[in-house]
């Protein structure tokens, strides 16, 4: 089924639509899901649930208490998961994507550790953050610890090009969350600077996850570079779904509380959208609010129906849409097959998830 969404993007001046093909699912009677990926990789996926705990053992009795209180906090283990159908959709069948899949997810646990002192968060996925329980130099500790346990994965497999691929984007995340720093209370930000910190910050490990499974394959850099796409499509996709949930009563079944990011001044594209968009009196409301962090109880509320009314949560669904078209195009070099369709459900239920 075609679906024309109105993103708001200006060619030669004018706004044109962009035409996203998109099976539909619910017409259909399936809602999209990970439920088909998941049994896919089930048997992969044991393994490197076991590789995980084994590479997070430390006769220092903190490191594996912490690093396990978020490991075991319900994450949907999708980036080693993406890595594991990489690898099987281009006909791997060693075991090599396993302790990859592991280095991914140590990775990204990491990255979680360090958000979370950066943001100063007390809630992940319903459950106290590690900074809040252990305090921020614990969670600080372990997350580097989680680097130097991903790196040694990394350098036990042997593989220059993979040492290459997911060392390169450890570096772009850490750029990524500078980045982040330096937009976060500032109004002024322009959507490509936006867009630079999510692929820096979420898109870049998306990526390289996928692109390590075509490279234990032994597959031809189009498909590498195919499989790269698509996770940095997806990526981008996946966080500006994150950030309009950030404003949706749906943040309570993340395990999250509506408006972190307003409160803590983030610099999101329904902002940004909503800040452009809007008169003098309301660009005042936003530097109030986002760069001296002067905010009452009502002003979440008026943000939202800022971005309602100027269809920013609409459009940052729009633009997802957009990038989720481009991470299904990017694995049309690929045969049909089970992984191939599982991969593109994924694109569907990261999209779906604003709903």
């Amino acid at each position: 089924m075609l679906a024309v969404v109105w993103a708001g993007v200006k060619e030669r001046g004018r706004l044109v639509a962009i035409i996203v093909n998109l099976e539909d699912e619910r017409a259909r009677g399936r809602k999209p899901s990970l439920d088909e990926l998941q049994r896919l990789v089930a048997e992969d996926l044991h393994v490197v649930n076991g590789l995980i705990l084994k590479n997070m053992h430390s006769p220092v009795p903190l490191i594996p208490q912490l690093a396990g209180h978020l490991i075991a906090a319900g994450g949907k283990r999708l980036r080693p998961m993406l890595t594991l159908a990489s690898g099987r959709m281009c006909g791997y069948r060693g075991g090599r994507h396993q302790a990859l899949a592991a280095c991914v997810e140590f990775i990204h646990t990491a990255t979680l550790l360090h958000d979370d002192v950066v943001d100063e968060s007390d809630l992940r996925r319903g459950l106290a953050t590690a900074n809040s329980v252990w305090g921020n130099q614990a969670s600080v500790l372990v997350g580097d610890f989680l680097f130097s346990r991903a790196f040694q994965l990394m350098v036990a497999d042997g593989s220059l090009k993979v040492l290459e691929i997911l060392s390169g984007a450890s570096a772009v995340i850490a750029e990524g969350e500078v980045l982040q720093l330096v937009t976060t209370n500032d109004t002024e930000t322009s959507e490509q600077a936006y867009l630079d910190v999510i692929r820096c910050k979420t898109a870049a490990l998306f990526a390289a996850a996928c692109r390590v499974g075509a490279v234990v394959a032994e597959r031809p850099r189009v498909e590498e570079e195919g499989l790269d796409s698509y996770g940095l499509n997806l990526g981008i996709a996946f966080q500006l779904i994150d950030d309009v949930l950030d404003f949706s009563a749906k943040q309570a079944e993340l395990g999250k509380t509506v408006g972190d990011d307003f409160r803590e001044g983030k610099i999101t594209l329904p902002i940004i959208l909503a800040y452009r968009r809007g008169d003098g009196e309301e660009r005042g409301f936003w530097r109030r609010c986002l760069e001296k962090l002067d905010q009452t109880e009502a002003d979440l509320e008026r943000a939202i129906a800022l971005m309602e009314g100027h269809g920013a949560l609409r459009d940052t669904i729009a633009r997802a849409r957009h990038y989720g078209a481009i991470a299904r195009d990017a694995l049309g070099i690929f045969p049909d097959g089970a992984e191939k369709r599982a991969l593109i459900d994924v694109v569907d239920f990261c999209i779906e998830r604003a709903y």
